[in-house]
């Protein structure tokens, strides 16, 4: 490894800007001793240790087959598209290497021509996506959505030329043997390191559908990139759940093989707008806000249960009808099969008494109401004991996880305790760049306290001239809210003090584009402020004097009537545990760590994070946050604040 990373190694010579940095050849060095020994790593390493090369070059160099997991699609197309390449290029290593996504990031070829052929899209824009989406797919070898650039990745007609576990015919389907999911999974088979997603990781866990099935018994190395996101998306797989969008999916799928395979069948053609009426109706029966909500809030207002039940009726006469046509065609009998696990799976959330019946203790019934479904869960309150099982089902084999976030003042207790995995070695890698010379934290005097009805109008206030400072100075800032409301507010006092002062600084909003798109737009402006929620606080890279100003204007913590949270701060408290420092404590210094990484991203940034919530110096708890950020120098003078920008 030392000879690896070394300034005349391999690496240094090949790749442009490489650096020999002591803390990536140490990690490095624990990483290679974990795949060799088949051990358990949990490694944290400050932002521009180079984590990603960190863990490359040992995996490459195991000679075992190796599954490399990132926390988003985007992570994981830049990974195997870019890093990857790179330092195999640079050891001359000849790996075979494969990408795998679910099913739904592939054009599907039965959904395609039923799209095409249908006629079912009527708005310009629709049309015009299924003209271009058509033309990728001539020339596509992968059908990985994510090449076809010229559509939106929001595009509602990606549903209709993509698949579904539950849609899919599988051997029974006209294509199959020019199928891209099935292409995908054999070049997987075929692969020493296949570049997977953690959604895809733990849907394949728990559903045995997505094509790692095959792949996790012949694997010696599993690896988890930014896997401080693990906990959550491991809790959603582990638990069950229904949504209101499935019902639309599947009668949208049943009436169009009804029309191909049974047109003279008028009763399905009754019974299904009827189902989707219905399932509409429950998502409207929580009321027009999202959220999300506890099972028995729901169970007291007045529609909801009426709708659950009159849903529950129309899937029972949309199956019956199904049932008498499933031998027409092999779409029909899916799209009946589908209908059966819907409605056990909606039985089930319905008859499923909460946490004080012992068949469900430790887990929480809830629902969250996005603005067009409802999604109703069923969720383990703890996967500490559920998650060490898969990782010791079949033969031994390494376990990496790392990130720059993992760790609260260096101690992996929290994270540890989550997971299960109290036994596992552990690594800490302060970053080595130079926060004193390079950075300050800015915890401005005189707030009022966060829950007061003022607070984001004063906090606001103070922050204005610092933006003002660092967009006359050429640079851009980040506004980061702990809930759209605040947002919402902070982009109009924004565009009112613009306008008022008649300032030229370019201003984004997340939500009014793809996050993609909105982050080259905010990049090319140079000196603009993106105003943003959770989407932003992580997985953004901003390098340069585009991001000179980071602003929080919270401390992240999840809200206490989240049902999950509320029924695990319960559940912590009769165990004799304190809730709020074993749990939401870490969980909020993590995620301040991750906001507070967007802002130095080289050694040559510079910047300002500028935390405006009180507490953080007000409360002794505070105290934790402000010691587990990285070593900038660290001011409440306004006036030193505003000479940083000055400087």
């Amino acid at each position: 490894m030392r000879a690896i990373f070394s300034p005349e190694g391999p690496l240094a010579a090949d790749i442009p800007g490489f650096r020999t940095r002591t803390q990536q050849i140490e990690m490095a060095e624990r990483i290679a001793a974990a795949v060799e020994t088949l051990q358990i790593l949990i490694a944290e390493a400050g932002t521009g240790t180079g984590k990603t090369f960190a863990y490359l070059v040992p995996a490459l160099q195991s000679g075992g087959k190796v599954i490399i997991s990132t926390g988003t699609k985007t992570l994981q197309d830049q990974l195997f598209n870019k890093d990857l390449p790179l330092v195999q290029k640079a050891l001359g290593i000849p790996t075979q290497t494969a990408l795998l996504k679910g099913r739904a990031n592939y054009i599907c070829h039965y959904q395609f021509d039923r799209a095409v052929s249908g006629g079912r899209f009527r708005s310009r824009e629709e049309v015009s996506h299924l003209a271009k989406i058509q033309r990728f797919f001539k020339q596509t070898k992968t059908g990985d959505i994510a090449r076809c650039g010229d559509v939106p990745e929001s595009s509602p007609v990606w549903m209709h030329v993509t698949s579904s576990r539950e849609n899919c015919l599988g051997h029974e389907c006209p294509d199959h043997n020019e199928c891209f999911v099935l292409a995908a999974r054999k070049a997987a088979m075929d692969a020493d390191l296949v570049v997977v997603n953690h959604h895809l990781f733990f849907a394949d866990v728990m559903l045995r559908d997505e094509g790692l099935a095959e792949l996790l018994p012949a694997c010696n190395t599993v690896i988890f990139d930014e896997a401080h996101q693990l906990p959550e998306v491991a809790s959603l797989f582990f638990g069950e759940s229904v949504s209101t969008s499935q019902f639309l999916d599947l009668a949208r799928d049943a009436r169009s093989e009804g029309l191909a395979a049974a047109r003279d069948c008028i009763a399905l053609q009754t019974a299904l707008p009827a189902l989707e009426k219905a399932a509409r109706d429950l998502r409207l029966s929580i009321g027009i806000d999202a959220g999300r909500f506890a099972a028995r809030q729901m169970e007291i207002m007045p529609d909801f249960l009426p709708a659950l039940e009159t849903l529950l009726t129309r899937c029972r006469e949309a199956e019956e009808i199904l049932k008498t046509q499933a031998e027409r065609s092999e779409g029909l009998k899916k799209c009946w099969q589908r209908l059966l696990e819907l409605e056990a799976r909606l039985l089930a959330w319905k008859s499923e008494s909460d946490a004080d019946n012992a068949k469900n203790a430790g887990k929480v019934r809830w629902g969250e109401a996005f603005n067009h479904s409802l999604q109703l869960s069923i969720t383990p309150l703890s996967i500490a004991d559920i998650f060490p099982r898969q990782l010791e089902a079949g033969h031994p084999r390494a376990w990496i996880f790392t990130s720059a976030t993992l760790a609260v003042q260096g101690c992996f207790s929290h994270y540890q305790t989550e997971l299960g995995l109290e036994k596992a070695e552990t690594g800490y890698w302060e970053s080595p760049f130079d926060y004193g010379q390079q950075a300050i934290l800015y915890a401005p005097s005189g707030l009022p306290e966060p829950n007061s009805k003022n607070y984001t109008d004063a906090m606001f206030a103070a922050a204005w001239p610092l933006i003002k400072a660092a967009t006359a100075s050429n640079g851009g800032a980040f506004f980061l809210c702990t809930s759209l409301r605040a947002m919402r507010r902070v982009h109009e006092l924004l565009q009112e003090k613009i306008e008022q002062e008649a300032l030229e600084i370019p201003v984004f909003l997340q939500g009014e584009s793809g996050k993609n798109e909105l982050l080259e737009r905010f990049r090319l402006a140079g000196n603009g402020v993106l105003v943003g929620s959770q989407s932003f606080w992580e997985g953004v890279d901003v390098r340069g004097e585009a991001l000179s100003l980071v602003i929080m204007d919270k401390i992240p913590f999840t809200p206490p009537d989240d049902p999950v949270l509320a029924a695990r701060i319960e559940a912590m408290k009769r165990a004799g545990k304190n809730a709020f420092l074993d749990y939401q404590l870490p969980r909020a210094v993590i995620n301040v760590k991750q906001g507070a990484g967007r802002l130095i991203r080289t050694e040559t940034d510079r910047g300002m994070l500028m935390i405006c919530d009180p507490r953080m110096l007000g409360k002794p708890y505070g105290y934790r946050i402000w010691r587990s950020l990285p070593p900038m120098r660290r001011t409440r003078d306004f006036n030193e604040a505003l000479a940083f920008f000055a400087k």
